[in-house]
């Protein structure tokens, strides 16, 4: 069965893969003409270097500390690329070996091209910022590069990019979230740095939705059923497998999940809102020839919203009480 289906998922890639260029194309910047790291940090040439590095020390004196440690662990997060790209090479239909210049190959290369920059600009402007403790921090990313995940998404790819449009909205999120906060706390320079960022975020969300979006078009059932099966087993963002020197995994997430409800840059009504919000893009209400076992599952996910937020209303967000290792006093 499970050859079966591996066959089928490789015969839908293939055919979506004839029409990749022109998300490729859309999605994605040419690499001349885009921003780069180097363009939001003080220039390490020029002689006022130490004195623009001051100035960026000095905005980021009074961040709160509940912000620091949300913009850690987003940086940490980004920078676990490795272990992203590897495991979306390894999905069916992407054949890096096979098939190096195939669409999906170059999509995968030239996402992940994006997303490096992402953590390589916030690492960056932290170690610049004198609020980070970098040993503790690099620390946390080699043990979430090393550690790897499981995403429950095997290398089915209808899987895999429910997840990626998923995560790639709620990091848009957290982002823009922590680009209208540090506007709010006197520092329009990180505010615009984690809003560029956003914007990757929300470009790349827009091409995995529609990924999913062509995979409805020629095999609904399977891509209802892969959809219910990831929200019955719930969307577990990347950063759910943080952890610092002698924590176990899992448990620094917790507390930085806690610092990012207090501060309302990631919360549990965002998670239900993002999962309505693909319903209305996906028109899930509105696929046709699904099959028996397909509409049961298209009944369970238009009523799932609001049962999660029967359970968000009663969850409430402990106060800040855990000292994180990355965070110098």
């Amino acid at each position: 069965m499970q050859t079966e289906l591996s066959a089928s998922r490789l015969e839908v890639m293939r055919f979506i893969g004839t029409r990749l260029d022109e998300l490729i194309d859309e999605y994605l910047r040419p690499v001349e003409e885009y921003w780069q790291p180097s363009d939001f940090l003080p220039d390490s040439t020029r002689e006022d270097f130490f004195n623009e590095v001051k100035l960026l020390q000095e905005s980021c004196r009074d961040l709160p500390y509940d912000y620091l440690a949300v913009l850690i662990g987003d940086t940490i997060t980004e920078e676990a690329l490795p272990t992203y790209e590897s495991w979306l090479m390894d999905v069916v239909g992407v054949d890096q070996i096979g098939n190096p210049e195939s669409g999906w190959v170059k999509w995968v290369r030239a996402w992940t091209a994006e997303e490096n920059r992402h953590g390589d600009l916030l690492n960056k402007y932290l170690y610049l910022s004198g609020r980070v403790d970098m040993h503790a921090m690099e620390v946390s990313t080699q043990y979430l590069i090393s550690d790897g995940f499981d995403i429950q998404t095997g290398r089915d790819p209808y899987r895999n990019f429910v997840y990626t449009s998923f995560q790639e909205l709620a990091t848009n999120v957290s982002h823009r979230r922590t680009a209208t906060l540090a506007k709010k706390f006197g520092n329009p320079h990180l505010s615009k740095i984690c809003g560029v960022i956003a914007s990757d975020e929300m470009r790349h969300a827009k091409a995995y939705k529609a990924f999913v979006s062509r995979i409805f078009e020629v095999d609904p059932s399977e891509m209802m059923l892969a959809l219910e099966d990831m929200m019955k087993k719930k969307i577990v963002m990347p950063a759910h497998f943080l952890r610092e020197s002698g924590v176990k995994i899992g448990q620094t997430f917790s507390h930085f999940s806690d610092a990012a409800q207090r501060l309302g840059v990631y919360t549990t009504n965002d998670y239900i809102d993002i999962f309505d919000s693909l319903l209305k893009d996906w028109e899930i209400d509105k696929v046709k020839d699904l099959n028996a076992t397909a509409e049961r599952a298209r009944d369970y996910l238009m009523a799932l919203p609001a049962r999660l937020r029967r359970v968000a209303d009663r969850t409430r967000v402990p106060e800040l009480e855990y000292e994180f290792s990355w965070i110098s006093r």
